[in-house]
């Protein structure tokens, strides 16, 4: 009989025990919840609810192999945009709770709505699927993806005519690419490799491989320093000119309320990253040094003109002819010419 009390009475302290645990974990997951959307700024503290830290002896914080103890969105730990993260919860009887949550991080200023005015319309080969696109005097440099059909070539803009064009080989799918001196640097989407070409001529010089860090290839630019890589993420990649294998540095790009992802084509100019988002009709002025979006185009008009394929004919092509920026897209039939007002 004592056996079977005894057993009862844990039975009931384990199940009270389960229960409070299930309380401080659902309790953890609305505030997070909750503040997924509102997000915190660099230097904010998680201001945790008390049924959770009431019951916790110590609280921290996990990124991957990182973690840390301080309740506060410290950049040493945090990115921009969205941070996937586990809390782990010491309760004071030592039982450890895990829970994984989003915390996203937002620049602390609001970024301007940029706006502009076509001033020309060039024509554009409705057959590239464009992903680099660059502009040198008045020849276009473009990089053209899709299995099969992947090239580089060059034009005048004006003309659709190919002054001298390089195919790729039927497994390469071709995507961002960068004018630095007499070189052409160009990415790939999936072969995790990239090509060098003379300028000119547009033969192969060399290929390189990608970071570890960097996933894919998506969108690429120079800033006179460094290569500047995408790779479909929040994060933006600063590569060795010398050594594209290796990166210098990166950045996470969010705004002051909206954090981005899918980072695509991207350009330099006048210390500023420009980069369109991809499969939306906007291109985005961030700040190089962190990552903050200050600035914001709106080109929803000009593509409902060129986009019948919500998935595939998308703004994505950004160059700067002097201060005024050339837009495309892939399978569009126009150049933009806007300037900036």
């Amino acid at each position: 009989m004592k056996i079977r009390i005894i057993s009862t009475v844990f039975a009931l302290v384990f199940l009270v025990s389960c229960n409070k645990d299930k309380e401080i974990l659902n309790t953890l997951n609305d505030y997070n919840l909750s503040m997924e959307s509102k997000g915190y700024h660099f230097g904010d503290h998680l201001e945790l609810p008390k049924e959770v830290t009431d019951n916790a002896e110590s609280i921290s914080i996990s990124f991957g192999d990182k973690e840390t103890s301080k309740l506060v969105v410290d950049p040493a730990y945090f990115t921009l945009g969205d941070n996937q993260v586990t809390f782990n919860i010491k309760k004071k009887g030592g039982e450890i709770l895990n829970q994984d949550a989003t915390i996203n991080v937002f620049a602390k200023n609001p970024e301007t709505k940029l706006s502009y005015e076509i001033i020309k319309e060039y024509p554009h080969d409705p057959k590239s699927f464009t992903q680099g696109f660059q502009i040198e005097g008045s020849t276009i440099y473009e990089s053209d993806g899709q299995m099969g059909e992947s090239r580089i070539w060059k034009y005048t803009l004006g003309t659709t005519t190919p002054i001298v064009q390089t195919a790729q080989a039927d497994d390469v799918f071709s995507e961002g690419c960068a004018i630095v001196g007499d070189k052409i640097y160009q990415l790939t989407w999936r072969n995790k490799k990239g090509f060098v070409y003379d300028k000119n001529s547009l033969k192969l010089i060399s290929e390189f491989l990608y970071p570890n860090v960097m996933g894919e290839g998506w969108g690429l630019t120079y800033d006179g320093k460094n290569l500047i890589a995408s790779d479909g993420t929040k994060n933006i990649y600063f590569l060795s000119v010398s050594d594209p294998s290796k990166m210098v540095r990166y950045i996470s790009v969010a705004g002051n309320t909206e954090a981005y992802d899918q980072i695509n084509e991207l350009e330099y100019h006048k210390g500023f990253i420009y980069a369109n988002v991809w499969q939306k009709p906007i291109i985005l002025k961030i700040n190089p040094a962190n990552g903050e979006v200050v600035g914001k185009f709106d080109f929803t008009e000009i593509a409902k003109l060129n986009t019948k394929d919500a998935t595939n004919d998308v703004l994505n092509g950004i160059a700067f002819k002097g201060d005024h920026m050339l837009v495309t897209g892939k399978l569009w039939s126009k150049i933009y010419e806007v300037s900036i007002k």
